[in-house]
């Protein structure tokens, strides 16, 4: 017995350390790109780095100088605006969608499919396209004069995109539509794992549709909420593809569009000032650093006890 119990534990130990080989060379390689690219991006964010290579230690000014560069400050409101306003609404229609589509019987892979198609869809393509709606002459406008509603008299003449009042707003509309299928998917993985033993004994209780749903469904998702809050402020936060087909490398109209992921490009790409945008890329990883930390801090650990 003595025997048989060492050779059991001799072979779950080499089954244990040939898996922990299989993870470990993923891992080494998610590390060196992952974390050696961050390292790097660090070192030279303390030099005058251009096309050629370095050319002279600076230490701190890169940060210094970004600190106080105006249209970094522009780039940051307008990422944390477009953060503060996109992501309760991402979460919000997500959560309708995977309810809406977990209560249907028939026809829901159909559903689940139109509904997640804009996320993986190319999001060049339907940002040029969107363009095309939103133009002065474009088919938004076009519908809301069979509506009644004259767009040349709204303040922004009816240029939804080319109006530094409505040109982010604009792209939130966008992106919530084009994201809440990938935030529905998450609902819908939280909404198949709640008993239905609850709802049963919730019904037998009395409990309405709108008390199930505020007094089971809702807190059960927490995990949901937790996963779907911290994906999508660091999307949000790293917003740049629409922003530059949009607005291009300035973020125009008069940097309405000019994003921090969009701000680093163009001080990378079009200024050759690759040790300054690595300042940029430090200080952008430190404000979505800070911010899971604080959706960890506040949300997560209910989310995590929710859980268990």
């Amino acid at each position: 017995m003595i025997r048989a119990a060492r050779r059991g534990r001799t072979q779950r130990s080499r089954e244990a350390i040939a898996g922990y080989l299989f993870v470990a060379i993923p891992l080494t390689l998610y590390a060196v790109y992952q974390f050696g690219a961050l390292g790097y991006a660090f070192f030279i964010s303390f030099w005058r780095w251009e096309i050629l290579g370095p050319t002279a230690f600076v230490g701190p000014h890169n940060y210094q100088v970004l600190l106080a560069d105006p249209a970094f400050h522009r780039a940051v409101v307008n990422s944390v605006y477009y953060a503060v306003v996109v992501v309760p609404c991402q979460m919000a229609l997500g959560l309708v969608l995977a309810v809406v589509v977990n209560q249907i019987w028939f026809g829901r892979g159909f559903f689940r499919a139109a509904f997640y198609f804009p996320a993986i869809a190319s999001s060049a393509a339907i940002t040029v396209l969107y363009i095309y709606i939103m133009a002065p002459d474009g088919l938004f406008n076009h519908l809301l004069q069979l509506l009644g509603a004259n767009p040349s008299l709204f303040w922004n003449r009816g240029n939804w995109l080319g109006n530094g009042a409505t040109a982010l707003q604009s792209i939130m509309v966008l992106n919530v539509w084009t994201t809440s299928g990938t935030m529905m998917l998450f609902y819908l993985a939280g909404l198949q794992a709640i008993p239905t033993d609850l709802y049963e004994q919730a019904s037998v209780d009395g409990a309405g549709t709108w008390q199930r749903f505020w007094r089971i469904t809702f807190p059960m998702l927490a995990p949901s909420h937790y996963l779907v809050a911290v994906t999508s402020v660091i999307g949000a936060l790293q917003l740049f593809d629409q922003a530059y087909i949009a607005g291009g490398s300035d973020g125009n109209p008069n940097q309405a569009l000019l994003t921090m992921v969009l701000y680093l490009y163009d001080v990378a790409f079009r200024q050759f000032e690759f040790g300054y945008a690595a300042a940029v890329g430090i200080v952008l990883f430190a404000i979505i650093f800070a911010a899971t930390l604080l959706q960890r801090r506040f949300f997560g650990e209910v989310s995590w006890a929710a859980a268990q």
